[in-house]
């Protein structure tokens, strides 16, 4: 029975600490926290309102500028590219080429006179019709001239399963 009480005395001193400890840190958090408010607002109210509106357009413009700035290091990023060209090669190296042949036929029917530059294809082989390049598509895109010759007609190869 002593054995039984020690024990609940133990574990109501170690709740006791465990409760003083959060009273103590808690308080002295919430404390920091509005005395941090409080100065705040002190400032803020000794702020002129056209000085606040000033700054809040100016940091509408700087983030703004900051957003165009990335899109375009973005758009011209060579990393992102191989990035991007990469996932879509893994994607199509796992992806069950007989479905999309089957979805891709569709498309081969609309262009049965090949595929010209500025049409759309996606994924598989075009072979230019004048040099017999071949280029490879991992995903939706637009085709553009061959890189060999300048060839503007390509077909589309079968896929292998």
């Amino acid at each position: 029975m002593k054995k039984e009480q020690s024990g609940i005395e133990d574990v109501y001193q170690k709740l006791q600490s465990w409760l003083q400890d959060t009273k103590n840190n808690e308080i002295s958090s919430v404390v920091e926290v509005v005395e941090q408010a409080k100065k705040i607002l002190i400032a803020a109210e000794q702020i002129p309102e056209q000085q606040v509106k000033q700054f809040i357009t100016n940091l509408k413009y700087d983030l703004s500028d900051f957003y165009q700035q990335y899109q375009a290091d973005v758009k011209h990023s060579v990393y992102l590219d191989i990035l991007n060209e990469s996932l879509w090669a893994n994607l199509a190296k796992i992806t069950d080429t007989s479905q999309v042949e089957w979805a891709e036929l569709m498309d081969d029917f609309q262009h049965q006179d090949g595929y010209q530059i500025g049409d759309y294809v996606g994924f598989g082989q075009l072979q230019c019709q004048t040099c017999q390049h071949c280029v490879t598509y991992t995903h939706a895109g637009v085709v553009t001239d061959c890189i060999e010759c300048g060839g503007k007609s390509f077909h589309r190869l079968s896929l292998t399963p």
